[in-house]
C-alpha cells in the first residue's frame, strides 16, 4: 500500500526525509514535488526501482530517454562529458531551475547507463528537494507523469495523482498543488545548441 506523505517546503521533517530515504533505498518509486510539475522518481543505482519504472513509463530501459534528478552542479562531472566554457556558463546560469538539459554522456557511466550517447540533466530549485538529495547515496532518476486528460497535461493536485497511482508507487509526496507546465528542454549536445520544448523557464537563446 502506498503512503500519503504530506511536507512543508518551508520546513520539511527531517525524521519523514529519513524515511524516504528508506523506501527509495528499498527500491521504491516515488512522487515528489518540483519546481515545474510533480514527478515520477527512483533512486538511478537500484536496477529493481528502474525496472518498475521502465515498465510504469512502458519503456525498455536501456533505449529510454532518462533524466537525472541531482543536487548540485558538482555532481555533474561524474555523468556528463568534460564542457568546455560556454556550456559551462550556460549550465550554471540555467541551473538550479526549471530546465532539463540533454547533455553528452560521460565515456564510463555506471550501468545500465554504458551505452548512453546523451543524458538528460535536471537540478532543482525545490526546497524539499534540496534537503532529500544530499541524503542519497545516487541521483533520481525522474519523469513527468502526463495526464490522460484531453485537456490538463499535468495533474496539479496531489490527492488526485496519489488516487490514479497508488497501486505502482511506494509513496507520494505531497507539497499543496504543482505546476501544470513542465520544464524547458534544451539540447546541449548539438551545435548550436537547441530548445527542444518551451515550458516554464524562459529560453536563454
Amino acid at each position: 500500500m502506498a503512503e500519503y506523505i504530506t511536507l512543508y517546503s518551508n520546513s520539511p521533517n527531517p525524521r519523514v526525509l529519513a524515511h524516504i530515504v528508506e523506501v527509495l533505498n528499498r527500491g521504491g518509486l516515488i512522487i515528489y514535488p518540483t519546481d515545474t510539475v510533480y514527478a515520477l522518481g527512483c533512486l538511478s543505482n537500484n536496477i529493481k526501482a528502474l525496472d518498475r519504472f521502465a515498465k510504469i513509463k512502458e519503456v525498455k530501459l536501456e533505449q529510454a530517454p532518462l533524466s537525472f534528478l541531482f543536487q548540485d552542479i558538482r555532481e555533474l562531472s561524474q555523468y556528463v562529458a568534460p564542457m568546455d566554457a560556454p556550456t559551462f556558463k550556460l549550465v550554471k546560469k540555467l541551473l538550479p531551475g526549471p530546465y532539463a538539459l540533454i547533455m553528452t554522456a560521460a565515456q564510463k557511466l555506471p550501468k545500465p547507463y554504458a551505452k548512453r550517447k546523451t543524458i538528460g540533466v535536471r537540478i532543482s530549485n525545490h526546497l524539499i528537494l534540496k534537503q532529500l538529495l544530499p541524503l542519497l547515496d545516487a541521483p533520481l532518476i525522474t519523469s513527468s507523469l502526463h495526464d490522460p486528460d484531453e485537456i490538463l497535461d499535468y495533474t496539479t493536485d496531489p490527492e488526485t495523482l496519489f488516487q490514479r497511482w497508488e497501486n505502482r508507487i511506494d509513496a507520494m509526496l505531497a507539497d499543496g498543488y504543482g505546476g501544470n507546465v513542465p520544464s524547458t528542454v534544451i539540447d546541449l549536445s548539438v551545435q548550436p545548441f537547441e530548445v527542444i520544448r518551451v515550458g516554464a523557464g524562459e529560453p536563454p537563446f
